[in-house]
């Protein structure tokens, strides 16, 4: 099955993207992730100005099938996180990498970003699946 891989994101293999703009990354999952995860019901997103490291936990997505954690691709500290997700859960199915982002993070560490995977390699993990 194709999934919506926009090359102008980076991906962990955790199914997680950042949108890289200047000193801050937009964050959400993957269009895999929303399928492998089925109608998504609710999400917990953390607090604005907790700092985050990269890899760590900063959220859960649950689902009618499972509960998932939410890994963060990069260190920094939540600028923002989107509240509209807490009454319309759904849009991480709809719009995984538009409406539904999860949490802008003010990057503490740029040099993070190399290990991020691009579009082409993160397509390539997929098929390893």
């Amino acid at each position: 099955m194709a999934h919506n891989i926009p090359a102008d994101l980076k991906y962990t293999k955790d199914h997680e993207w950042a949108k890289i703009v200047g000193d801050t990354a937009l964050i959400g999952i993957t269009d895999f992730a929303q399928s492998a995860l089925g109608d998504i019901v609710f999400v917990e997103l953390p607090e604005v100005g907790r700092t985050i490291g990269a890899h760590q936990t900063f959220g859960v997505v649950e689902s009618i099938k499972s509960v998932s954690d939410l890994y963060s691709p990069v260190s920094g500290s939540v600028i923002e996180s989107n509240s509209g997700l807490q009454n319309t859960p759904e849009l991480c199915n709809a719009e995984p990498y538009g409406s539904a982002w999860m949490i802008k993070v003010k990057l503490s560490n740029t040099q993070e970003l190399n290990s991020l995977l691009s579009a082409s390699d993160y397509e390539k993990f997929l098929s390893t699946l």
